[in-house]
């Protein structure tokens, strides 16, 4: 049973296990993405990103018997939401990640649910109720309290990088409201098409600046980041993307951007053998009471309680 959330929409303990699963493989995208922008401009990491990714699931849909809309107006709508979701977000951070580390850009990314919020109450598509402005400011704190002030030292690099990434989340916001207009549509579907369209509008760019038959080929370990940024990162992560929109919601699946952080910490304790530390675990606590506010559960059982 899912309780209702503050935009009359439900986060049901699928989507909260899609979110999850989302969470961790767009938090392990900075790290790949951190590897691979080494040795290959932004502009042709975009491109292989999308055009590998989309290549994957045109394939998926095949098997799976479904097709592409042949509208044109679905297309331009494809089109506005590959530029919106993938095209400037990917390369403002992929450029950005060029100067500052990977955990500084997630954790700046984690300002997504602050702007599709504002915007979807601009756009009237959804309302910004006290319980879900209250939990994203209690999010936002807690991705200040588990990062800690020692992650900001990159913020003496270049300021132009880091706005390159609030730029990025500015853009995504746009995107969670944007694709509210893709529900009807299979999740599958949906991120094939955004996927392909960005395909075909990044290759004239990208093969015009970068011209990537001059660059040298990139290692073992760039194209295994590559491979693994298109197939998990961005080809699944989109198929659920689009499930969680439609079933809960713009300002709901910007969520995932609040969990990003916590997903590269767990990552790397598991990976890694990194250890966690206090502060660490009360900005976890402070994100778990920040997302039970935006979903509505918390000021729910406080008003039974109260009641």
């Amino acid at each position: 049973m899912s309780a209702p959330s503050p935009n009359g929409q439900s986060m049901t303990g699928t989507d909260w296990i899609c979110l999850l699963t989302l969470s961790g493989l767009w938090g392990g995208a900075f790290l790949f993405a951190k590897i691979a922008v080494g040795t290959v401009p932004p502009l042709t990491l975009v491109l292989a990103r999308v055009m590998i990714a989309a290549l994957a699931l045109l394939v998926a849909l095949r098997l799976a018997g479904l097709r592409l809309p042949a509208a044109p107006r679905a297309w331009r709508d494809f089109a506005a939401m590959g530029v919106l979701n993938n095209l400037v977000p990917f390369g403002l951070i992929f450029h950005g990640q060029v100067e500052i580390g990977a955990g500084l850009a997630a954790v700046i990314n984690g300002m997504t649910p602050f702007w599709t919020a504002l915007i979807a109450r601009a756009a009237g598509a959804e309302p910004l109720s006290p319980a879900k402005l209250a939990g994203i400011a209690v999010g936002i704190a807690g991705l200040a309290v588990m990062i800690g002030p020692a992650a900001l030292a990159g913020l003496d690099a270049s300021v132009v990088a880091q706005l390159a990434v609030i730029g990025a989340t500015l853009s995504y916001g746009c995107a969670g409201v944007f694709g509210r207009r893709f529900r009807a549509l299979p999740p599958l579907v949906a991120a094939t098409g955004q996927l392909s369209a960005s395909s075909l509008l990044i290759l004239p760019v990208a093969l015009l600046v970068d011209r990537p038959w001059t660059l040298p080929a990139p290692g073992a370990e760039a194209v295994g980041a590559i491979l693994a940024l298109a197939l998990f990162s961005t080809a699944l992560a989109y198929i659920l993307f689009f499930r969680i929109l439609a079933s809960a919601g713009a300002t709901n699946v910007m969520l995932v951007t609040l969990l990003i952080p916590v997903s590269a910490m767990l990552l790397g304790m598991l990976v890694l053998g990194e250890v966690v530390t206090g502060r660490q675990l009360l900005g976890l606590a402070l994100i778990a009471v920040g997302l039970a506010c935006i979903d509505g559960r918390l000021p729910a059982r406080l008003r039974a309680a109260t009641g």
